[in-house]
Protein backbone atom coordinates (compact mmCIF):
# COMPACT_ATOMS: atom_id res chain seq x y z
CA UNK A 1 0.00 0.00 0.00
CA UNK A 2 1.29 3.86 -0.93
CA UNK A 3 2.31 5.39 1.93
CA UNK A 4 0.66 8.90 2.92
CA UNK A 5 1.87 12.09 1.10
CA UNK A 6 3.09 13.68 4.39
CA UNK A 7 5.39 10.44 4.54
CA UNK A 8 6.84 10.24 1.51
CA UNK A 9 7.82 14.27 1.94
CA UNK A 10 9.23 13.35 5.50
CA UNK A 11 11.51 10.17 3.81
CA UNK A 12 12.33 12.70 1.02
CA UNK A 13 13.18 15.73 3.29
CA UNK A 14 15.45 13.60 5.35
CA UNK A 15 17.21 11.78 2.51
CA UNK A 16 18.08 14.72 0.70
CA UNK A 17 19.33 16.34 3.87
CA UNK A 18 21.33 13.51 4.54
CA UNK A 19 22.60 12.72 1.99
CA UNK A 20 23.79 16.00 0.85
CA UNK A 21 25.86 16.33 3.72
CA UNK A 22 27.48 13.18 2.36
CA UNK A 23 28.33 14.44 -0.14
CA UNK A 24 29.75 17.93 1.19
CA UNK A 25 31.67 16.27 3.71
CA UNK A 26 32.66 12.60 2.41
CA UNK A 27 32.29 12.99 -1.66
CA UNK A 28 33.40 17.22 -2.16
CA UNK A 29 35.95 15.65 -4.00
CA UNK A 30 34.69 13.80 -6.42
CA UNK A 31 33.54 16.49 -9.64
CA UNK A 32 30.47 14.08 -10.35
CA UNK A 33 28.59 14.38 -6.97
CA UNK A 34 29.61 17.87 -5.52
CA UNK A 35 29.01 19.90 -9.07
CA UNK A 36 26.70 17.65 -11.79
CA UNK A 37 24.82 16.14 -8.71
CA UNK A 38 23.86 19.24 -6.78
CA UNK A 39 23.73 21.22 -10.09
CA UNK A 40 21.26 18.94 -11.09
CA UNK A 41 19.05 18.72 -7.65
CA UNK A 42 19.12 22.37 -7.90
CA UNK A 43 18.10 22.52 -11.19
CA UNK A 44 15.22 19.72 -10.29
CA UNK A 45 14.62 21.42 -7.01
CA UNK A 46 13.82 24.81 -8.89
CA UNK A 47 11.38 23.49 -11.37
CA UNK A 48 9.47 22.04 -8.88
CA UNK A 49 9.34 25.51 -6.95
CA UNK A 50 8.18 27.24 -10.16
CA UNK A 51 5.85 24.29 -10.88
CA UNK A 52 4.09 25.33 -7.74
CA UNK A 53 4.68 29.06 -8.02
CA UNK A 54 3.41 28.77 -11.66
CA UNK A 55 0.23 28.05 -9.94
CA UNK A 56 -0.11 30.55 -7.07
CA UNK A 57 -2.03 33.42 -8.98
CA UNK A 58 -4.59 31.84 -10.63
CA UNK A 59 -5.71 29.81 -7.87
CA UNK A 60 -5.26 32.66 -5.73
CA UNK A 61 -7.52 34.89 -7.75
CA UNK A 62 -10.16 31.82 -9.02
CA UNK A 63 -10.72 30.71 -5.28
CA UNK A 64 -11.44 34.33 -3.57
CA UNK A 65 -13.91 35.27 -6.60
CA UNK A 66 -15.58 31.46 -6.25
CA UNK A 67 -15.26 32.40 -2.03
CA UNK A 68 -17.42 35.73 -2.27
CA UNK A 69 -19.68 34.05 -5.28
CA UNK A 70 -20.25 31.54 -2.46
CA UNK A 71 -21.09 33.91 0.26
CA UNK A 72 -24.62 34.31 1.58
CA UNK A 73 -24.28 37.88 1.50
CA UNK A 74 -21.58 41.10 1.16
CA UNK A 75 -21.89 41.88 4.47
CA UNK A 76 -20.44 38.59 5.42
CA UNK A 77 -17.43 39.48 3.57
CA UNK A 78 -16.86 42.45 5.44
CA UNK A 79 -17.31 40.70 8.44
CA UNK A 80 -14.90 38.18 7.23
CA UNK A 81 -12.25 40.39 6.30
CA UNK A 82 -12.34 42.56 9.44
CA UNK A 83 -11.97 39.29 11.63
CA UNK A 84 -9.15 37.82 9.43
CA UNK A 85 -7.16 40.98 9.36
CA UNK A 86 -7.66 41.81 12.95
CA UNK A 87 -6.29 38.11 14.17
CA UNK A 88 -3.44 38.24 11.93
CA UNK A 89 -2.41 41.70 13.45
CA UNK A 90 -2.92 39.97 16.67
CA UNK A 91 -0.68 37.04 15.84
CA UNK A 92 2.14 39.40 15.02
CA UNK A 93 2.20 41.30 17.37
CA UNK A 94 1.83 38.60 20.37
CA UNK A 95 4.64 37.05 18.25
CA UNK A 96 6.51 40.13 18.69
CA UNK A 97 5.98 40.72 22.43
CA UNK A 98 7.05 37.00 23.43
CA UNK A 99 10.50 37.07 21.27
CA UNK A 100 11.22 40.44 23.13
CA UNK A 101 10.60 39.23 26.49
CA UNK A 102 12.86 36.37 25.73
CA UNK A 103 15.71 38.72 24.79
CA UNK A 104 15.32 40.91 27.11
CA UNK A 105 15.44 37.86 30.01
CA UNK A 106 18.41 36.22 27.39
CA UNK A 107 20.59 38.58 26.33
CA UNK A 108 21.80 36.35 23.39
CA UNK A 109 25.00 37.83 21.47
CA UNK A 110 26.41 38.63 24.42
CA UNK A 111 30.30 37.58 24.62
CA UNK A 112 30.08 36.23 20.64
CA UNK A 113 32.67 37.98 18.43
CA UNK A 114 31.24 38.57 14.93
CA UNK A 115 34.33 41.83 14.13
CA UNK A 116 35.96 38.77 12.17
CA UNK A 117 32.93 38.14 10.42
CA UNK A 118 32.93 38.78 6.25
CA UNK A 119 30.78 41.82 4.79
CA UNK A 120 27.80 40.77 3.18
CA UNK A 121 25.93 43.13 0.75
CA UNK A 122 22.69 45.00 2.21
CA UNK A 123 20.30 45.59 -1.30
CA UNK A 124 17.94 47.17 0.62
CA UNK A 125 18.20 50.26 3.30
CA UNK A 126 14.66 51.71 3.75
CA UNK A 127 11.53 50.46 6.16
CA UNK A 128 8.43 49.91 4.05
CA UNK A 129 6.24 53.01 4.09
CA UNK A 130 2.77 52.26 5.13
CA UNK A 131 0.78 54.25 2.95
CA UNK A 132 2.64 53.37 -0.26
CA UNK A 133 1.48 49.71 1.16
CA UNK A 134 -1.89 50.80 1.01
CA UNK A 135 -1.65 52.48 -2.01
CA UNK A 136 0.02 50.00 -3.91
CA UNK A 137 -3.28 47.79 -3.38
CA UNK A 138 -5.10 48.70 -6.37
CA UNK A 139 -3.04 47.79 -9.47
CA UNK A 140 -2.74 50.59 -12.35
CA UNK A 141 -1.93 47.43 -14.74
CA UNK A 142 -3.71 44.46 -13.80
CA UNK A 143 -1.40 42.73 -16.01
CA UNK A 144 1.55 43.41 -14.65
CA UNK A 145 -0.17 42.89 -11.29
CA UNK A 146 -0.37 39.14 -12.32
CA UNK A 147 2.44 38.79 -14.20
CA UNK A 148 4.75 40.30 -10.90
CA UNK A 149 2.66 37.89 -8.56
CA UNK A 150 1.44 40.92 -6.46
CA UNK A 151 -0.72 39.51 -3.99
CA UNK A 152 -2.14 42.34 -2.17
CA UNK A 153 -3.36 43.39 -6.14
CA UNK A 154 -4.17 40.02 -7.02
CA UNK A 155 -6.65 40.25 -4.32
CA UNK A 156 -7.82 43.41 -4.31
CA UNK A 157 -9.05 42.88 -8.42
CA UNK A 158 -10.22 38.94 -7.24
CA UNK A 159 -12.29 41.07 -4.51
CA UNK A 160 -13.84 43.59 -6.84
CA UNK A 161 -14.48 40.94 -9.26
CA UNK A 162 -16.29 38.36 -7.08
CA UNK A 163 -18.10 41.33 -5.26
CA UNK A 164 -19.87 42.57 -8.94
CA UNK A 165 -20.51 39.26 -9.49
CA UNK A 166 -22.34 38.51 -6.80
CA UNK A 167 -24.24 41.42 -6.86
CA UNK A 168 -25.64 40.33 -10.08
CA UNK A 169 -26.87 37.42 -9.04
CA UNK A 170 -28.72 34.92 -11.41
CA UNK A 171 -27.99 37.33 -14.51
CA UNK A 172 -24.55 35.98 -14.09
CA UNK A 173 -24.92 32.53 -13.50
CA UNK A 174 -23.06 31.17 -16.27
CA UNK A 175 -20.01 33.40 -15.19
CA UNK A 176 -20.35 31.95 -11.56
CA UNK A 177 -20.45 28.33 -12.69
CA UNK A 178 -17.41 29.05 -15.04
CA UNK A 179 -15.34 29.89 -12.03
CA UNK A 180 -16.69 27.04 -10.11
CA UNK A 181 -15.36 24.42 -12.94
CA UNK A 182 -11.92 26.93 -13.17
CA UNK A 183 -11.87 26.19 -9.11
CA UNK A 184 -12.13 22.59 -9.36
CA UNK A 185 -9.45 22.65 -12.18
CA UNK A 186 -6.75 24.44 -10.06
CA UNK A 187 -7.58 21.88 -7.19
CA UNK A 188 -6.94 18.61 -9.21
CA UNK A 189 -3.79 20.34 -10.65
CA UNK A 190 -2.58 20.81 -7.08
CA UNK A 191 -3.22 17.51 -6.51
CA UNK A 192 -0.59 16.30 -9.46
CA UNK A 193 1.78 18.60 -8.71
CA UNK A 194 1.87 17.48 -5.27
CA UNK A 195 2.57 14.20 -5.99
CA UNK A 196 5.81 15.36 -7.37
CA UNK A 197 6.22 16.91 -3.93
CA UNK A 198 8.45 14.23 -2.23
CA UNK A 199 10.80 14.32 -5.23
CA UNK A 200 11.19 18.08 -5.55
CA UNK A 201 11.61 17.97 -1.70
CA UNK A 202 14.22 15.29 -1.72
CA UNK A 203 16.17 17.92 -4.63
CA UNK A 204 15.91 21.18 -2.55
CA UNK A 205 17.58 19.65 0.63
CA UNK A 206 19.84 17.51 -0.99
CA UNK A 207 21.06 21.22 -2.53
CA UNK A 208 21.10 22.34 0.91
CA UNK A 209 22.71 19.97 2.94
CA UNK A 210 25.54 19.90 0.25
CA UNK A 211 26.30 23.64 0.56
CA UNK A 212 25.25 24.74 4.00
CA UNK A 213 28.08 25.95 5.53
CA UNK A 214 28.12 24.30 9.07
CA UNK A 215 30.94 26.10 10.25
CA UNK A 216 29.57 29.24 11.99
CA UNK A 217 26.18 27.53 13.07
CA UNK A 218 28.18 25.69 15.82
CA UNK A 219 29.56 28.82 17.53
CA UNK A 220 26.49 30.46 17.26
CA UNK A 221 24.16 27.93 18.28
CA UNK A 222 22.79 29.30 21.18
CA UNK A 223 21.04 31.95 19.38
CA UNK A 224 19.67 29.60 16.23
CA UNK A 225 18.35 27.64 18.77
CA UNK A 226 16.88 30.40 20.66
CA UNK A 227 14.73 31.52 17.51
CA UNK A 228 14.21 27.18 16.37
CA UNK A 229 12.65 26.65 19.86
CA UNK A 230 10.77 30.30 19.91
CA UNK A 231 9.36 28.68 16.23
CA UNK A 232 9.06 24.97 17.20
CA UNK A 233 7.01 26.18 20.18
CA UNK A 234 4.49 28.29 18.44
CA UNK A 235 4.22 25.72 15.60
CA UNK A 236 3.47 22.50 18.11
CA UNK A 237 2.00 23.93 21.22
CA UNK A 238 1.18 27.60 21.20
CA UNK A 239 -1.12 27.47 17.34
CA UNK A 240 -2.60 23.88 18.05
CA UNK A 241 -3.90 25.03 21.50
CA UNK A 242 -5.28 28.08 20.47
CA UNK A 243 -7.09 25.97 18.06
CA UNK A 244 -8.67 23.59 20.77
CA UNK A 245 -9.38 26.43 22.65
CA UNK A 246 -11.66 27.91 20.27
CA UNK A 247 -12.76 25.63 17.98
CA UNK A 248 -14.27 21.82 18.44
CA UNK A 249 -10.65 20.29 16.87
CA UNK A 250 -8.71 19.49 18.84
CA UNK A 251 -5.02 20.51 19.49
CA UNK A 252 -3.38 17.00 19.07
CA UNK A 253 -5.87 16.60 15.71
CA UNK A 254 -4.70 20.48 14.19
CA UNK A 255 -1.16 19.09 14.59
CA UNK A 256 -1.68 15.44 12.83
CA UNK A 257 -3.82 17.24 10.30
CA UNK A 258 -1.45 20.11 8.91
CA UNK A 259 1.78 17.65 9.05
CA UNK A 260 2.04 17.52 5.82
CA UNK A 261 1.95 21.02 5.38
CA UNK A 262 4.69 21.84 7.58
CA UNK A 263 6.84 19.30 6.12
CA UNK A 264 6.14 20.70 2.85
CA UNK A 265 6.74 24.46 4.07
CA UNK A 266 10.32 23.55 5.44
CA UNK A 267 11.32 22.16 2.29
CA UNK A 268 10.08 25.42 0.12
CA UNK A 269 11.01 28.03 2.43
CA UNK A 270 8.34 30.10 0.56
CA UNK A 271 4.78 30.78 2.31
CA UNK A 272 3.64 31.71 -1.47
CA UNK A 273 5.17 28.37 -3.14
CA UNK A 274 2.66 26.63 0.14
CA UNK A 275 -0.13 28.67 -0.68
CA UNK A 276 -2.00 25.78 -2.14
CA UNK A 277 -1.14 23.46 0.08
CA UNK A 278 -2.48 25.37 3.12
CA UNK A 279 -5.83 25.65 0.96
CA UNK A 280 -5.70 21.68 0.55
CA UNK A 281 -5.56 21.69 4.06
CA UNK A 282 -8.03 23.62 5.46
CA UNK A 283 -10.54 23.00 2.99
CA UNK A 284 -10.21 19.38 2.89
CA UNK A 285 -8.85 18.34 6.44
CA UNK A 286 -9.87 21.19 9.01
CA UNK A 287 -13.50 21.70 6.92
CA UNK A 288 -12.76 25.11 6.63
CA UNK A 289 -14.94 27.28 4.28
CA UNK A 290 -14.01 28.01 0.73
CA UNK A 291 -14.82 31.51 0.78
CA UNK A 292 -12.55 31.69 4.24
CA UNK A 293 -9.57 29.99 2.95
CA UNK A 294 -9.64 31.52 -0.66
CA UNK A 295 -9.91 34.75 1.05
CA UNK A 296 -7.49 34.24 4.20
CA UNK A 297 -4.70 32.25 2.89
CA UNK A 298 -3.07 34.55 0.16
CA UNK A 299 -3.36 37.62 2.73
CA UNK A 300 -1.74 35.46 5.28
CA UNK A 301 1.05 34.39 2.81
CA UNK A 302 1.17 38.28 2.37
CA UNK A 303 0.99 39.93 6.03
CA UNK A 304 0.76 37.26 8.40
CA UNK A 305 4.16 36.78 9.36
CA UNK A 306 4.65 35.25 13.20
CA UNK A 307 7.43 33.59 12.27
CA UNK A 308 9.40 36.43 10.74
CA UNK A 309 8.50 38.90 13.65
CA UNK A 310 10.04 36.09 15.93
CA UNK A 311 13.02 35.97 13.33
CA UNK A 312 13.59 39.38 13.25
CA UNK A 313 13.03 40.50 16.92
CA UNK A 314 15.19 37.85 18.67
CA UNK A 315 18.03 38.22 15.64
CA UNK A 316 18.08 42.14 15.66
CA UNK A 317 19.46 41.96 19.67
CA UNK A 318 21.45 39.28 18.79
CA UNK A 319 23.60 40.92 16.36
CA UNK A 320 23.51 44.31 18.74
CA UNK A 321 24.63 42.42 21.91
CA UNK A 322 27.62 40.50 19.66
CA UNK A 323 28.51 43.99 18.63
CA UNK A 324 28.45 45.43 21.71
CA UNK A 325 25.92 48.08 20.67
CA UNK A 326 23.00 47.10 22.74
CA UNK A 327 19.25 48.42 22.45
CA UNK A 328 18.36 50.64 25.00
CA UNK A 329 15.06 51.88 26.67
CA UNK A 330 14.53 55.04 24.06
CA UNK A 331 14.91 53.04 21.10
CA UNK A 332 12.44 50.20 21.96
CA UNK A 333 9.18 51.49 20.55
CA UNK A 334 10.33 53.28 17.43
CA UNK A 335 12.25 49.75 17.17
CA UNK A 336 9.15 47.39 17.36
CA UNK A 337 7.27 49.13 15.41
CA UNK A 338 9.61 49.16 12.69
CA UNK A 339 9.72 45.29 13.10
CA UNK A 340 6.32 45.07 13.05
CA UNK A 341 6.14 47.01 9.51
CA UNK A 342 9.09 44.84 8.68
CA UNK A 343 7.14 41.26 9.81
CA UNK A 344 3.75 42.79 7.84
CA UNK A 345 6.02 43.43 4.42
CA UNK A 346 8.12 40.82 4.48
CA UNK A 347 6.45 38.86 1.34
CA UNK A 348 6.23 35.11 1.79
CA UNK A 349 9.46 33.77 -0.74
CA UNK A 350 12.61 32.76 -0.03
CA UNK A 351 15.08 34.97 2.64
CA UNK A 352 12.66 37.78 2.97
CA UNK A 353 13.16 37.79 6.60
CA UNK A 354 16.53 38.03 6.01
CA UNK A 355 15.93 41.07 3.70
CA UNK A 356 14.03 42.91 5.95
CA UNK A 357 16.76 42.05 8.78
CA UNK A 358 19.16 43.80 6.72
CA UNK A 359 17.01 46.90 6.12
CA UNK A 360 16.86 47.06 10.52
CA UNK A 361 20.49 46.51 10.52
CA UNK A 362 20.99 49.35 8.46
CA UNK A 363 18.35 51.38 9.82
CA UNK A 364 19.88 51.58 13.31
CA UNK A 365 23.45 51.75 12.82
CA UNK A 366 25.07 48.26 13.20
CA UNK A 367 27.63 47.44 11.26
CA UNK A 368 27.09 46.28 8.14
CA UNK A 369 29.40 42.81 9.06
CA UNK A 370 26.26 41.82 11.43
CA UNK A 371 24.52 41.04 7.88
CA UNK A 372 26.98 38.00 7.69
CA UNK A 373 25.97 35.90 10.31
CA UNK A 374 22.34 36.72 9.65
CA UNK A 375 23.04 35.51 6.02
CA UNK A 376 25.10 32.46 7.08
CA UNK A 377 22.42 31.32 9.51
CA UNK A 378 19.10 32.41 7.64
CA UNK A 379 18.94 29.11 5.20
CA UNK A 380 18.38 27.05 7.96
CA UNK A 381 16.42 29.22 10.32
CA UNK A 382 14.26 30.39 7.18
CA UNK A 383 12.83 26.77 6.38
CA UNK A 384 11.09 26.87 10.55
CA UNK A 385 10.03 30.45 10.21
CA UNK A 386 7.78 29.68 6.92
CA UNK A 387 6.57 26.72 8.69
CA UNK A 388 5.95 28.84 11.38
CA UNK A 389 3.90 31.33 9.02
CA UNK A 390 1.40 29.23 7.12
CA UNK A 391 0.54 27.22 10.50
CA UNK A 392 0.17 30.44 11.81
CA UNK A 393 -2.58 30.94 8.37
CA UNK A 394 -4.28 27.57 8.97
CA UNK A 395 -4.91 28.21 12.68
CA UNK A 396 -6.26 31.93 12.57
CA UNK A 397 -8.14 30.79 9.71
CA UNK A 398 -9.60 27.76 11.16
CA UNK A 399 -10.59 30.27 14.37
CA UNK A 400 -12.17 32.45 11.63
CA UNK A 401 -14.07 29.99 10.26
CA UNK A 402 -15.14 28.87 13.36
CA UNK A 403 -16.21 32.03 14.34
CA UNK A 404 -18.48 32.38 11.45
CA UNK A 405 -19.85 29.17 12.05
CA UNK A 406 -21.16 30.54 15.22
CA UNK A 407 -22.68 33.78 13.67
CA UNK A 408 -24.30 31.75 11.23
CA UNK A 409 -26.50 29.37 13.81
CA UNK A 410 -27.15 32.01 15.98
CA UNK A 411 -28.76 34.12 12.84
CA UNK A 412 -30.65 30.88 12.14
CA UNK A 413 -31.73 30.77 15.75
CA UNK A 414 -33.07 34.22 15.49
CA UNK A 415 -34.99 33.65 12.66
CA UNK A 416 -36.34 31.07 13.68
CA UNK A 417 -37.55 32.60 17.54
CA UNK A 418 -38.79 35.86 15.21
CA UNK A 419 -40.92 33.32 13.25
CA UNK A 420 -42.41 31.42 16.16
Amino acid sequence: MMKSLSTRIFIGLFAGLIFGTIVQYFLNDIGLFSNNLVELADGVGTMFVNMIMMLVVPLVFVSIVCGVCELQDLKSFGRLGGKTFGFYIINTVVAIATALLLVLLLEPGKGVDMGSTEGVAITATELPNLMALVIDIVPRNPVAAFMSGNMLQVIFMALMLGGVIKSLGEHVAGAIQGFQTANKIMMKLISVVMCLAPYGVFALMLKLGATLDAGMLVSVIEYMALILALLLLWIFIVYPIAVGIFTPISAKNFRDKTQELVLFSLSTASSNATIPVTMRTLTEKLGVNRAVAGFGVPLGATMNMGGVAIYITIAIFFVANAFDMPITTEQLPSLLFSIFLLSVGAGGVPGGGMVMLGVLIHQIGLPIEAFAIVAALDRIIDMVLTSCNVVGDAAVLTIVDQTEKVHQTEKVHQVELAKS
